[in-house]
């Protein structure tokens, strides 16, 4: 028994005692866990108790961003001891599997991944994790940068499927925690200017801090056209959708030069409509990102280098034991909160 951060049924949270695996079997590492930040996706499961088609059926602990120390090894474990600091890709597929060994493991359908009904996560002390999975962070990285790595990897996996050209100008929708990253990534994959949409002042002045990010205020100038002013009228290389709202979708195209690549990233509770014409007016290339595959090393590689600084996106920490606090405060959606965590 080990306790932990139990989504009962919609709505309801407990931090109480449950049965859950803190023994690593062969390939495993057991992880003391340090640090865990709240995703959107936890709040949705807490607060819809679904999230498209993934429902939650039965009792469930929360948490999938997480970093901590390996305290145990299981059987054949080479390449990490214990006392080493990790950040975990929450996600374990079939390594047989066809998606797999296609290199695209992250839509492999027998994938286990933390805190997706039914599988447990990891708001809890101790976690068992194949150590395949587990990335060593640098000295000099904290545990609180080391949960950002999963968010950021979402950056990671939406840059790369951008096709991004050496001096593209890229328009984001949404200033949440995963537009902002995705902003992050897209600049460090070679953008040369992120324009940053969002309804919230306070959100966009954080991501407004970061050099190369423009931002716009959709209450008071409409995306399409802050990016026509910038381009020349062309319009953004591409635009990452971020914001997973219905309006966000219904005008994506619009801020979109011809010929160029809608990303879609943020997820929609239901699903959503988006203008048809306007993207075979453009003959726009329209990728899709659901989670990431093949990126954490190198989320953790831009992290160590400086290049990205995740840590003014964090906006509060609490303790463990405050963690249904921690929760219905994210349940609130400040506009002042990107991310929150928890310390254990």
């Amino acid at each position: 028994m080990a306790r932990a951060l139990v989504l009962e049924e919609k709505g309801r949270l407990a931090l109480r005692e449950i049965e859950l695996k803190v023994e690593p079997g062969p390939g495993e590492v057991a992880i003391d866990i340090d640090t865990v930040g709240i995703c959107g996706s936890d709040v949705h499961y807490y607060t819809h108790g679904r999230i498209g088609h993934f429902v939650v059926e039965a009792p469930m602990v929360l948490g999938h961003e997480a970093a901590g120390t390996v305290s145990a090894l299981g059987e054949g474990v080479t390449g990490l001891s214990v006392g080493d600091r990790v950040c975990m890709e929450p996600g374990v597929p079939d390594p047989r599997s066809r998606a797999s060994r296609l290199g695209m493991y992250n839509v492999d359908p027998a994938v286990t991944f933390w805190a997706t009904p039914p599988i447990h996560g990891l708001l809890t002390p101790r976690v068992t994790h194949p150590a395949e999975y587990c990335f060593k962070l640098p000295d000099h990285v904290s545990f609180a940068e080391g949960a950002m790595v999963e968010p950021f990897a979402i950056g990671m996996q939406a840059a790369a499927k951008a096709g991004i050209t050496p001096g593209d100008t890229a328009a984001v929708i949404g200033a949440g925690p995963i537009g902002i990253m995705v902003a992050l990534a897209a600049l460090a994959g070679g953008c040369a200017r992120v324009i940053v949409a969002d309804l919230s002042a306070e959100k966009l002045a954080i991501a407004a801090a970061y050099d190369g990010i423009e931002t716009v205020d959709i209450r008071e100038r409409p995306l399409a056209e802050t990016v026509a002013e910038a381009t020349g009228g062309w319009g953004a290389d591409i635009v990452f959708e971020c914001a997973g709202a219905p309006p966000a979708y219904a005008t994506m195209f619009d801020s979109l030069r011809p010929g160029g690549t809608a990303v879609l990233v943020g997820l929609p509770v239901e699903p959503v409509p988006f203008d048809t014409n306007a993207a075979i007016a453009r003959e726009a290339t329209i990728r899709t990102v659901f989670r990431y595959a093949n990126v954490f090393d190198r989320a953790v590689a831009l992290i160590a280098s400086g290049k990205v600084d995740l840590t003014p996106l964090i906006s509060a920490t609490f303790p463990f034991e405050e963690s249904v606090s921690a929760f219905e405060r994210a349940a609130e959606g400040r506009a002042s909160d990107v991310k929150l965590q928890i310390k254990l």
